[in-house]
């Protein structure tokens, strides 16, 4: 095996892991990788008929990666929707993503007493995302669950939920408190200062 060969089936492996992704960026970005790669080498071949079968891939695959990398900070994209803590919808998404729940947010429990909030995030009418809280003395907000769907595990959709602060100040909150211990946190990059094993946001004053 030359090395020609081998530039081949590299591409056809990235192509095919690519398809083994459960995140939609991810998938996308390796399969655009894959592309290049049998571009080149089918020219190289030559086999020009695959050459123009992957520049038709590659080009879909920039068109949906530019879509899904302009509108991943879009408010008008993304929604936030309150709901009831005890919603038969908001149970059955959690009962659905308990497993890939535990793997990112070890030790979550659904705080069970006093004043408690939940909020999907949404994209069109697929939940990419679920913030649970409830409410500790002295204003604070503490959050139980920040998580994120599996095909979306690229994106941040629960920044949708802080950006919007006055989900937290109408209810009186002044802090909005992490939960400790969350696998790859985001929050410094949305204005969140470590405390401690979690993040804090200092709310601004309810108009």
């Amino acid at each position: 095996m030359n090395w020609l060969e081998l530039i081949g089936w590299a591409g056809s492996a990235v192509l095919v892991w690519s398809l083994l992704q459960t995140a939609i960026l991810r998938l996308r970005a390796l399969n655009l990788v894959g592309c290049v790669v049998l571009i080149g080498y089918n020219a190289a071949i030559p086999v020009w008929p695959m050459v123009g079968l992957n520049v038709v891939l590659a080009v879909i695959n920039v068109w949906y990666l530019r879509g899904m990398l302009t509108t991943r900070h879009d408010a008008a994209t993304y929604q936030v929707v309150e709901v009831g803590v005890d919603d038969q919808f908001l149970a059955h998404t959690l009962r659905v993503h308990a497993a890939d729940i535990a793997r990112f947010n070890p030790g979550f429990t659904w705080h069970r007493g006093g004043e408690r909030f939940a909020f999907l995030v949404v994209r069109a009418d697929e939940v990419v995302g679920v913030v649970l809280a409830h409410a500790e003395p002295g204003g604070v907000a503490q959050v139980d669950l920040d998580y994120v769907t599996q095909r979306f595990r690229d994106f941040t959709p629960g920044e949708f939920v802080y950006r919007r602060s006055r989900l937290f100040t109408d209810k009186g909150f002044r802090q909005v408190v992490t939960p400790p211990g969350m696998v790859a946190p985001y929050y410094h990059r949305l204005g969140f200062h470590r405390q401690g094993d979690a993040y804090v946001l200092d709310l601004p004053a309810a108009a």
